[in-house]
């Protein structure tokens, strides 16, 4: 089993940025295809991205296209650039071992992380 800690949220102006980390303990994240999703008050839980096991394919909702930027070493990042009001969520690291290929869907993740705050003032 493994557990999974973010850090790295805050409270950041429009247009500016912030990087998110996803860090294991008890297991390592090597194994593990990693999504990052986020909730807002009174919203679903929202896909943002998602990284393969060797960082070779990665995936991006359609909201965070072109400004979120997922990456991983020993553990997994999302650089959040030119920020919007609108991203101002719980942001939560999950990880998987289901290799099916499509990985938005919240459901295949067996293991989640307690969330970091990202709150965009405008």
């Amino acid at each position: 089993q493994v557990q999974l800690v973010e850090s790295g949220g805050g409270l950041v102006q429009a247009g500016g940025s912030l990087r998110l980390s996803c860090a294991a303990s008890g297991r390592r994240l090597s194994t593990y295809i990693i999504g990052w999703f986020r909730q807002a008050p009174g919203k679903e839980r929202e896909f943002v991205a998602s990284i393969t096991v060797t960082g070779g394919s990665t995936d991006y909702g359609d909201s965070v296209k072109g400004r979120f930027t997922i990456s991983r070493d020993n553990a997994v990042y999302l650089q959040m650039n030119s920020l919007e009001p609108e991203d101002t969520a719980v942001y939560y690291c999950a990880a998987t071992l289901y290799y099916g290929g499509i990985y938005r869907g919240s459901s295949i993740y067996n293991y989640w992380g307690q969330g970091t705050q990202v709150t965009v003032s405008s």
